[in-house]
């Protein structure tokens, strides 16, 4: 499987890192050994000094495809659910100050929280969620998947035009404005429609 991240999909977010709004959508890729599942801890690098937490939606994809359609992208995937993005901005900030690619601030073990996986039947409209992400029980982020620049349909046929998906494959959507940095002792909580799915101490 592999994690596929988008880049500035919220243009509040874009804005708050002083970043132009995108004409098609950023992509970046994680490893799997990203993932931090089961609500574990989460235990910070020594190699950086500034981990942001960036909450989002994140899709399932529940069989393979290719050059999928808009129309057709529904059928792609079954179950969503919430996870954290987090994120080295000082190696991300030092690595984009020379043009360089910036794998390595996103792409660190475990820099993927994961909750459990809902149906996406619990949802009329997919682009009408509400989500966000506690900090030490203070609401941080707090968006909406109405916001998205590129929604979830154009996100899948835009990635699957140059990447096949493969059934397990997860896709961030990308995060909403009230980014900022953790510290060890935080308790990070991510809501999904106000019901939370995700808790990550940092150690």
């Amino acid at each position: 499987m592999k994690i596929i991240g988008v880049g500035r999909n919220y243009k509040a977010h874009a804005g708050e890192l002083h970043n132009p709004i995108p004409t098609e959508p950023i992509l970046f890729l994680k490893p799997d050994t990203a993932l931090l599942k089961n609500n574990d801890d989460f235990y910070y690098p020594d190699f950086t000094k500034d981990i942001h937490y960036e909450i989002e939606l994140v899709i399932k994809i529940s069989k393979e495809g290719k050059f999928i359609s808009e129309k057709y992208a529904d059928n792609y995937y079954d179950e969503i659910g919430i996870g954290i993005d987090f994120t080295a901005r000082d190696l991300q900030d030092k690595a984009k100050a020379q043009g360089l690619p910036w794998t390595l601030a996103k792409g660190f073990n475990h820099s993927a929280p994961i909750s459990e996986f809902v149906s996406k039947k619990n949802w009329p409209n997919i682009q009408s969620i509400p989500f966000g992400l506690k900090q030490n029980d203070v609401w941080k982020q707090q968006g909406n998947t109405a916001d998205m620049v590129f929604p979830v349909p154009t996100l899948i046929h835009y990635i699957s035009t140059f990447i096949t998906l493969k059934k397990g494959d997860l896709i961030f959507t990308g995060t909403p404005a009230g980014v900022g940095s953790i510290a060890r002792g935080d308790v990070l909580e991510g809501y999904l429609d106000n019901q939370k799915l995700l808790t990550c101490a940092i150690k």
